[in-house]
């Protein structure tokens, strides 16, 4: 099918022509940077230049998406006052996990990394990126494969900030419509995930977990 003949607007395709070699050093790269990504729980009082999220958020909203729709908004929370409220409304659904609704086998899954229904990062870490997925409203047409988009959005904005040298972690409090209000969003707007943004504490430690070897998760056929 010719330009002329394609019932819809179209530019070149990207050619990026990196030679065999290079690409395979890139990747190597990348994946060695990735490798040292850990999550994070205890942040300094550094700021965070604005423009490092911006540019993170400017990375994951290239993301691809069902039928292009693009069915995201990044909340970023800077504000202290902001960032107690968001903190005690997630405690008090994270208590109630803790306490009543959470499983032992769960129970079991969470020790070795030491989480509990203390929040504390939410109020200290300098920015708290808040992802929400965006449904039909009034105003937005109806999105598709909407957790896929935003879930590979999320995928370029934790790898973009990893890559600037900030600290990430993934926050997902249950029920999370609380943070409606808090974002002051709308309700066609679902809270997708809770990202505190910063710099790692002096004294932060994580976790001494490992991951899978490659080998294990890679399948050749």
């Amino acid at each position: 099918m010719t330009l002329q003949q394609r019932p819809y607007p179209v530019v070149p395709a990207p050619r990026f022509d990196v030679p065999g070699s290079e690409a395979t050093a890139r990747a190597e790269a990348f994946a060695d940077v990735m490798t040292l990504r850990r999550t994070v729980r205890d942040f300094s009082s550094r700021p965070v230049p604005f423009a490092i999220v911006e540019h993170a958020i400017r990375a994951a909203a290239t993301a691809p998406s069902g039928a292009n729709l693009q069915p995201w908004r990044f909340v970023v929370i800077t504000d202290p006052e902001r960032k107690r409220l968001l903190r005690e409304a997630a405690e008090a659904e994270e208590r109630d996990f803790y306490e009543r609704r959470v499983s032992a086998e769960w129970l079991e899954a969470l020790a070795p990394l030491g989480t509990d229904w203390r929040k504390p990062f939410l109020e200290e870490a300098p920015a708290v990126i808040v992802v929400f997925e965006v449904h039909k409203g009034p105003s937005t047409p109806r999105p598709y494969y909407v957790k896929e988009s935003v879930g590979i959005a999320v995928g370029f904005l934790l790898a973009a900030l990893h890559q600037a040298g900030l600290a990430t972690l993934t926050h997902t409090p249950s029920p999370m419509r609380f943070l409606n209000e808090v974002c002051e969003r709308p309700r066609e707007e679902r809270a997708y995930v809770v990202i505190p943004v910063g710099y790692p504490a002096d004294d932060a430690m994580v976790p001494d977990i490992t991951r899978k070897p490659v080998d294990e998760v890679t399948i050749r056929l």
